[in-house]
């Protein structure tokens, strides 16, 4: 049977911003310590929200929100006209609202994300977004994702988690879409196949056809 509804990961799945993302991390990073190498940000921060990237290389400080609030300005400089959802993911999306409810689930902050759906003329499509700043703990840990379980059942009464189809990019998107009880693909891409092991499925694109055999 069809998936009742799906979820999006942004960063790297949805919009195509994996190296801005990891170049905006480095250039704040740099200002305070060495920044990762390109293996270092995939192996160690990819996937994890904005203050845990910032924890996780800097460790536990004062600044640590200002830093955060560096990173995001870094990063909105760069894609603020949506140039990174392209004209085939903005259809793909089109597509896949038509068929069911559609979220967002991402470690990024709401500043981060919303102008670049806005820019891209798809905000409207989305059921919900559930961001950095809707939760206490960020991927792999599973409460984004139940999050927007919940509201997603204001639309789509009784679902349940095994009913929602996940595409994911980084190791800790998938473990947390799993430990929600979903279905959840991996995107193989700023990841190698190892390390998206969890994932029901891999996958090299996503495109209509995908969404049609997701959601019927």
């Amino acid at each position: 049977m069809p998936f009742r509804s799906l979820i999006f990961d942004f960063n790297g799945t949805l919009s195509d911003d994996e190296h801005v993302m990891e170049a905006a991390t480095a250039e704040v990073l740099a200002r305070h310590a060495t920044p990762p190498t390109h293996r270092e940000y995939v192996d160690r921060l990819a996937g994890l929200s904005d203050e845990m990237m910032v924890r996780t290389w800097l460790g536990d400080r004062k600044d640590v929100d200002a830093i955060v609030g560096e990173r995001i300005e870094a990063y909105r400089r760069q894609v603020h006209d949506g140039s990174t959802v392209d004209q085939r993911m903005r259809a793909v999306v089109r597509a896949a609202a038509r068929r069911a409810p559609i979220g967002i689930v991402s470690g990024a902050a709401l500043a981060e994300i919303q102008p670049v759906i806005d820019a891209a003329g798809i905000a409207d499509l989305f059921s919900c977004v559930v961001t950095s700043d809707d939760v206490l703990q960020g991927k792999p840990h599973p409460e984004g994702y139940l999050v927007a379980l919940g509201l997603l059942r204001g639309s789509t009464a009784g679902l349940l988690a095994e009913q929602v189809a996940v595409i994911e990019d980084t190791e800790a998107g998938v473990l947390a879409a799993k430990a929600a009880g979903m279905y959840c693909l991996g995107l193989l891409g700023t990841m190698t196949a190892d390390r998206l092991s969890a994932a029901d499925k891999l996958v090299e694109t996503i495109d209509r056809a995908l969404v049609e055999r997701l959601l019927g």
